[in-house]
């Protein structure tokens, strides 16, 4: 298929999924709590709206889920940082803060993982919510046995999620980034061959897990062969990757992912409610560079560069939410005035951002979502941060290719001293020993050392003045 016509099909497909969304919102209330109806709407002193959340209903029970859901991957850290970075203690009251402040404003999805925060998000979202009734939160968790793929390690760590988020029960339940390293052979030594698949079944059954599914990443092959499963797993959710950027570029920034399009399509066909990841792209999506900002700004100037990103992954009418790792309030509070309510996406401007998104694929940016799967280093380098700082120069222009660049002088100062600051010399690349460590774990099947060696030969360079 041509080009030209593929962009067609896309855009001509998205018409029709955009007028189901704008049917979809209409008909569905605000979202002031699990069991909460529309409630009294109102603007808060801070300007954000309380009681216009919008909601999704899931299909296949009845669950009124916000749009907008809370991603417990990246909290505040006692520094002022994110949890995930260094060995930073999670801000504990922080949490308690954006948690109360995104429930009383109709958020009720909190995503975490055994994984996330160095193993400590669980325990920090458990304490969180257990101040709010139980029945006023969907919670979220996965089984991330990406280490230790034994039945008794599996076990053990599926039983201790529910110690540390103080529940009798999980809401959503996932296998955690299915997909990735090995393809079909991970995913069966992970949860086939050691009976966890049909242990969960069970689990559904008794009401332990009152929804299962599985995030993925990475090979297409188990993704299509776990939907052709679904008859025999009855997927209650599936969570993918799906942003502006992804819809039909996923593919081309990493040639081990797929398209959302295609993903979300496949879902589609079967009435799969689809949780949604990644929807800023690690970020990328509110860093873009300095000529997407002020195409963006000139559409719509009141609103961040964020929203347009969350605008386009919830006008989907089958996804059931959105997750954001919110790290600060103001990350939480600019995502509720997106989505209280949501303003759907219309025709044209769904065609706006895919040309910003063919923009945007004209700048060669790493494909570094800051997951931080990779770390920790063995060697202490601080492989997201080198990865970032060379996307942020790259986006911003500074970036000097050689020596006789007009702006060569600046660029080089920039960049040097951006990086030192960013990362400190013991974490630099230029430690990296290639041992591939790192590699297995990254979703995006980035080629880490290869991208270290070349980041750390650039800056030689712009020391030594050789460019």
């Amino acid at each position: 298929m041509d080009k030209k016509n593929e962009r067609h099909i896309s855009r001509r497909s998205f018409l029709k999924i955009a007028g189901a969304a704008g049917a979809t919102l209409a008909g569905l209330s605000a979202c002031t709590g699990k069991d909460a109806g529309s409630g009294a709407a109102a603007t808060g002193e801070d300007g954000v709206p309380v009681g216009k959340m919008t909601c999704r209903i899931n299909p296949k029970n009845g669950d009124k889920v916000s749009l907008l859901g809370f991603g417990m991957m990246r909290l505040p850290s006692v520094g002022g940082k994110s949890a995930r970075e260094g060995n930073e203690e999670i801000d504990q009251e922080m949490v308690n803060s954006m948690v109360d402040y995104a429930i009383a404003h109709g958020v009720n999805y909190f995503d975490t993982s055994p994984a996330y925060c160095r193993g400590k998000s669980e325990a920090a979202t458990g304490e969180a919510l257990s101040r709010h009734p139980r029945s006023s939160y969907y919670v979220a968790t996965k089984l991330s046995n990406f280490g230790d793929y034994s039945r008794e390690a599996s076990m053990e760590m599926y039983r201790q999620s529910f110690k540390d988020l103080r529940v009798d029960y999980i809401d959503y339940y996932l296998l955690h980034s299915v997909g990735g390293g090995s393809g079909m052979q991970l995913l069966n030594e992970r949860y086939i061959d050691n009976g966890m698949l049909d242990f969960l079944l069970k689990e559904r059954e008794a009401g332990r897990i009152r929804n299962l599914g599985f995030s993925y990443h990475g090979d297409v092959k188990v993704f299509d062969y776990l939907l052709s499963q679904h008859d025999r797993y009855k997927w209650d959710f599936v969570q993918i990757q799906l942003n502006y950027l992804d819809w039909r570029f996923a593919k081309e920034i990493n040639p081990s992912n797929t398209n959302a399009e295609y993903l979300y399509g496949e879902l589609d066909k079967r009435n799969i409610p689809a949780i949604i990841m990644e929807p800023l792209l690690g970020g990328r999506l509110s860093n873009v560079p300095d000529n997407v900002v002020a195409q963006l700004k000139q559409r719509d100037p009141e609103h961040s560069v964020a929203s347009w990103a969350f605008r386009f992954a919830g006008t989907f009418p089958k996804v059931l939410t959105v997750l954001s790792g919110m790290t600060r309030m103001e990350h939480l509070k600019d995502n509720l005035l997106t989505y209280s309510p949501l303003k759907p996406l219309t025709d044209e401007e769904f065609a706006f951002l895919q040309r910003t998104a063919t923009l945007m694929m004209q700048f060669d940016t790493i494909p570094c979502n800051d997951c931080k799967y990779c770390m920790p280093c063995p060697y202490g380098i601080d492989i997201p941060a080198i990865l970032l700082h060379y996307n942020k120069c790259l986006n911003e222009g500074r970036i000097p290719a050689s020596s006789q660049d007009p702006n060569y002088r600046e660029a080089r100062r920039a960049y040097l001293v951006g990086y030192d600051r960013s990362v400190p010399k013991l974490r630099q690349a230029d430690h990296c020993i290639g041992c591939r460590q790192c590699v297995s774990h990254c979703p995006q099947s980035i080629d880490i050392p290869k991208e270290l060696h070349r980041i750390d030969a650039y800056v030689e360079k712009l020391k030594q003045n050789t460019l």
